[in-house]
């Protein structure tokens, strides 16, 4: 391998925004990470997590040794990479052997580099045969995908750059936090309204980023579909809607118009708890009435407006249609297909939307094509070189397929995600991997999913490889390798390429440039071409800034904004879809009054299989909590700090009060990034969106109760701080 560089370029190993880094090398000395001024995303600002990125390169706190547990009744313990290649490869044989192909799964993560997901695909489908793949980012952008394939037929988190928010008159932003979840990304919501631009944010919690709205509406949990229909009929009523827009580039209006009609400002009211006068301000504020911007000579089209959508009105029972009804609102406005307008969805991970692009998703092969599709299949299977007709069709959405483990399906390869801590109704899924007759895991970290397996494989992460992945914006990127693996860590491809070998299906590719360059192939022509795109191209890109797909020949200089012209669609015309706002279907009774909803605080990240390891994060959030109302906190007489008992009809979970004026009386809410007693997806739903699979993390009905003993995580955390601590 070539000398690598004492300055290395590369981005962030966690959320979407793949934030620009400088990953400083100096002999004796560890790693030291700087923001990247000259990347325009983040222009050099970092948040704590991605400051704090390479405490996980630290051998004490990751795995560096192949881990295999020969029995189940026995412990994991230390193996040779052929010892644990040359057991998975039997195990996985056998199984299909005897049960049938169907009955070994994969389930990937949105973390994967496009490569790594690519050939988890590819590897599924051409090596095992089976259908059953898909990843933890059906739990993140499935909602919202499906919501932009019906409306506009592509689904692409942002269809315009970032940067356009600064310059956009009004922003209606649904169910995010971005000022814990993605920090850096904040300065150009500030932008906006130095600009003189206005927000509304809608979120059950007054959180850091609702502080900075102009207008900020709290709706119950799980009524953002009947919200979004109320401010539909606020604009239509008052003669908001921009007709000539509605007529020349839209269809379906008149459906949507009349589910509109049912939902006056007071019914809203009565089902959301959102004021009827805060519906009426805040579809005028959208309209762009009184916003004194209509002759902005930058603008000629009027007022200018975007809707953002992200895991708080997407994570629900109703997730694609609460989406939609979000959608009809900017169409309805003209707030779409026109400079520095249209709808956008916050991906969460950091390669969320490449990981369903190019294979991991179960109905999906590379390029965003259709795995149902024939022609889709003819074009994948030719760079594959194998008959069409060998691939499988469409395979179950995560939450199926992880409550068929067990049962259908016997065998699980699971990279580079933490279903035991992440997945919904999380006790049932910890059971459904332990009735597996197999469980594979690759992983950088110990996970409590690694830790349930027979096999575990250490792996590379960010800084020890070179890769791709694409952030919210649609931006393809070339993370580079900085440093070296430890002696006994291998990539994801290389796992897959031997355990294809001794499968039968020698000259796997593993050169992470070489499957890009089969991926572009793979990709041309579909919805996500990357045709036009490689490792050389992305690396000698004007200071790193990446290129939009599609990106379909080689000159080709990408698409930052997509829909300027016509959108996705067949015809061209955006969709409105008509959406029946129902009820959730959890609502709270007499022995479960009241309401959870879960999310992400600042200083972890996801299941925290990551974040837990690193010491300042741990110091600045060490374990669960409950956030509560003062007046909740009365009825349970109960104080700041005092473990709380949170009780749903599947499981309890123990955490510490954290009381609080900024969120509404009858909810609470829970981050979800730790296990144990504290894991708040204990308690929440496996019931899914019809429309993506999306599980309804956001909606469930709980009691609560004070505990009488310290939450067990609390100790739990604790304790890994210091053994972090320790080795450090």
């Amino acid at each position: 391998m070539d000398a690598l560089p004492a300055v290395t370029r590369t981005h962030c190993p966690y959320c979407a925004l793949q934030c620009g880094m400088e990953l400083h090398a100096e002999t004796g000395t560890p790693l030291r990470v700087a923001g990247w001024n000259g990347f325009g995303v983040n222009r050099g600002a970092l948040c704590q997590k991605g400051a704090t990125s390479t405490e996980l390169l630290n051998p004490a706190v990751r795995l560096t040794t192949p881990l295999l547990r020969s029995h189940r009744s026995a412990e994991l313990e230390p193996a040779t990479w052929d010892e644990a290649l040359d057991f998975t490869a039997d195990r996985l044989s056998a199984i299909g052997a005897g049960h049938g192909r169907d009955a070994v799964g994969v389930f990937g993560g949105g973390g994967l580099t496009h490569e790594k997901a690519y050939s988890l695909g590819k590897f599924a489908r051409v090596v095992l045969q089976t259908p059953h793949i898909d990843y933890n980012g059906r739990f993140c952008m499935s909602a919202a995908a499906a919501a932009s394939q019906r409306a506009f037929g592509v689904d692409r988190g942002l269809p315009f750059p970032l940067a356009d928010v600064a310059h956009t008159d009004v922003i209606l932003l649904v169910g995010s936090n971005l000022a814990d979840t993605m920090p850096p990304a904040l300065r150009y919501f500030t932008a906006q309204r130095e600009n003189g631009g206005r927000l509304i944010v809608v979120d059950p919690r007054r959180t850091r980023t609702a502080e900075q709205a102009d207008l900020h509406l709290q709706p119950v949990p799980g009524t953002d579909a009947a919200l979004a229909a109320g401010l539909l009929h606020v604009l239509i009523a008052e003669h908001l809607i921009d007709e000539a827009f509605i007529a020349a580039r839209t269809t379906g209006f008149q459906e949507a118009r009349a589910e509109a009609q049912r939902w006056w400002p007071e019914r809203v009211e009565a089902v959301c708890g959102v004021p009827a006068g805060e519906v009426r301000a805040a579809a005028r504020m959208f309209a762009g009435v009184s916003a004194g911007a209509e002759d902005k000579a930058e603008n000629p089209y009027g007022t200018s407006g975007m809707v953002l959508t992200a895991r708080g009105t997407e994570q629900q029972a109703d997730g694609a249609d609460a989406v939609n009804a979000w959608i009809n609102v900017a169409l309805a406005a003209g707030k779409a297909g026109r400079p520095y307008c249209g709808y956008g969805a916050i991906t969460g991970q950091g390669n969320g939307q490449g990981g369903r692009e190019h294979g991991q998703k179960a109905d999906q092969l590379p390029g965003y094509r259709k795995i149902t599709d024939p022609a889709a299949r003819e074009h994948v299977a030719a760079v594959w070189g194998v008959p069409a007709d060998s691939l499988p069709g469409p395979g179950r959405p995560a939450v199926e397929l992880l409550a068929s483990c067990g049962t259908d399906i016997r065998a699980l390869l699971v990279a580079g995600s933490n279903p035991v801590v992440s997945a919904p109704d999380a006790e049932f899924v910890t059971s459904r991997l332990r009735a597996l007759e197999f469980l594979a895991v690759c992983d950088v970290v110990l996970s409590e999913t690694a830790a349930l397996a027979d096999v575990v494989f250490p792996v590379t992460q960010w800084a020890e490889e070179t890769g791709t992945v694409t952030n919210l914006e649609g931006r393809v990127l070339l993370r580079r390798q900085a440093v070296a693996p430890p002696e006994a860590v291998r990539s994801d491809l290389d796992v897959l390429g031997a355990l294809a070998s001794r499968l039968g299906r020698p000259g796997f590719l593993t050169s992470p440039a070489e499957v890009f360059s089969e991926l572009a192939q793979a990709s041309a022509g579909g919805v996500a071409d990357y045709s036009g795109l490689s490792h050389e191209r992305l690396d000698a890109t004007s200071e790193g800034p990446g290129l939009h797909w599609p990106c379909p020949t080689p000159d080709h200089p990408g698409t930052p904004r997509m829909f300027l012209d016509a959108f996705g669609t067949p015809d061209g015309l955006a969709r409105f879809v008509a959406v029946a706002c129902e009820p959730a279907i959890e609502e709270p009774c007499a022995e479960y009054p009241y309401r959870l909803t879960t999310g992400r605080v600042l200083a972890q990240y996801q299941s925290g299989a990551q974040t837990r390891r690193v010491r300042a994060l741990n110091a600045a959030e060490p374990g669960p909590f409950v956030q509560l109302h003062p007046d909740l906190a009365a009825v349970l007489a109960v104080a700041e700090g005092d473990a709380v008992r949170v009780t749903s009809r599947r499981g309890s979970a123990v955490a510490a009060a954290r009381i609080s004026d900024l969120i509404r009386p009858d909810t609470v809410f829970m981050p979800f990034h730790w296990a144990g007693a504290g894991r708040a997806n204990s308690l929440t739903r496996r019931t899914t969106d019809p429309v993506s699979g999306m599980p309804a993390f956001k909606t469930a009905a709980v009691r609560l109760e004070a505990a009488l003993v310290e939450t067990a995580q609390v100790e739990t955390a604790r304790a890994e701080t210091a053994r972090v601590e320790a080795a450090q």
